[in-house]
């Protein structure tokens, strides 16, 4: 823990050290929400690095921009300072916070295997259950021929209402660290139109951000966006399920073209495109981009999502034959892995930044205390 309070220190000393000189530049005010932020103070405790580094989207575009950006003698490399501080907020901020450092080492392995252990748990409890034949005639594509509804309501309330719980008392912690006392009218408006749109990651000025070289590109905005939405459209599609279950009266399995199917193909087929894109663009970055202790987590995270998303799409390409308990069992495996590890994850990057984001809607309505630049 003593190592953890040293590390993040550091970190916040760095992002302190880098704002200092980018304060007396500011060449970069129009490129994100991390310059006018920064122009509204003249020092940065630990709390303003975290908001600040909460802040940045990792774009990379003032990088390319800086005139003291490495081989200069300040080594002004904003991206990575910000990225070694956010690793550092999601195990600062943490609860428990003993699970922080969840993907801090082998990131990926972590990933497959929490999956992995709890599908072969799952296919084995498909085996020798009496009265259900594993021939497709018998099954007809219902689950709940495999697991009974309750059992599986009951199984994903619980790791649900966990990472639920998890995810607000982090981000709790955060707020109360960063947080501006009151609130301002159409802050938080601004404040979800900005991460709904990643509007940052357009680099300022609307043409992208950079990844392995000079040339603007809106690649991961795009990808960012596949990922987000898909994601979202699958959790649309449990919810219509529920509806359709509890409030109509119309229990699955349901045909193709129904809601949930479409919803929840749609979702699945965007959560394919969206993280094969970033896993792509992650590993083309150029090195000073990135840091190094955040790779376990990007990866690790990708890797739950596609293996989600995929397992999901092969589950309805083989739900009415014999091999659908087996592949329910993997899939099941793989979202409730998913959800377990979303609060320690790179998902918590958006709970975060949200709450970042709305600080600096309520901070830009309100008079800048430093005055000496505009918003």
């Amino acid at each position: 823990m003593q190592q953890l309070e040293a590390l993040v220190r550091a970190a916040e000393a760095e992002v302190d050290r880098q704002m200092q000189i980018c304060n007396a530049c500011r060449y970069c005010e129009g490129f994100c929400a991390v310059f006018p932020a920064m122009t509204r103070r003249l020092s940065f405790d630990g709390a303003d690095a975290h908001y600040l580094a909460n802040l940045c989207h990792n774009c990379g575009a003032c990088l390319h921009a800086c005139q003291y950006a490495p081989p200069h003698e300040f080594a002004v490399n904003v991206p990575r300072a910000m990225a070694q501080l956010r690793v550092k907020t999601y195990e600062e901020f943490a609860w428990p916070r003993g699970l922080g450092g969840l993907y801090r080492r082998n990131g990926l392995f972590v990933a497959l295997a929490t999956a992995a252990w709890l599908a072969f748990f799952l296919v084995l409890a498909t085996w020798g259950r009496p009265g259900e034949g594993r021939d497709a005639a018998s099954l007809a594509g219902n689950f709940y021929a495999v697991f009974p509804h309750g059992t599986l309501v009951t199984m994903f309330g619980v790791v649900f209402l966990w990472a639920l719980f998890a995810l607000a008392v982090g981000v709790t912690r955060f707020w109360r660290a960063i947080g501006p006392e009151g609130s301002e009218p159409g802050a938080a408006a601004e404040a979800t139109r900005d991460a709904l749109t990643l509007r940052y990651l357009d680099g300022g000025h609307g043409e992208g951000c950079n990844d392995e070289d000079d040339r603007f590109t809106l690649r991961r905005r795009v990808f960012h966006h596949f990922t987000f939405y898909g994601f979202m459209l699958c959790f649309a599609a449990t919810c219509v399920a529920t509806v359709y279950h509890y409030a109509m009266g119309l229990h699955a399995p349901y045909p193709l073209a129904s809601l949930p199917v479409v919803l929840g193909t749609l979702g699945g087929i965007g959560l394919v495109i969206g993280p094969v894109g970033l896993l792509w663009l992650n590993f083309r970055r150029h090195p000073l981009h990135t840091e190094p202790s955040q790779r376990p987590m990007d990866v690790g995270f990708i890797a739950l999502l596609l293996a989600t998303s995929i397992t999901g799409l092969a589950l309805l390409g083989w739900r009415d034959t014999s091999a659908m308990p087996t592949w329910l069992a993997i899939h099941l495996g793989c979202v409730m892995a998913l959800f377990l590890t979303l609060p320690y994850g790179k998902f918590a990057h958006a709970a975060y930044r949200v709450a970042a984001l709305l600080k600096y809607q309520v901070e830009r309505r309100r008079r800048n205390p430093v005055a000496v630049a505009a918003d």
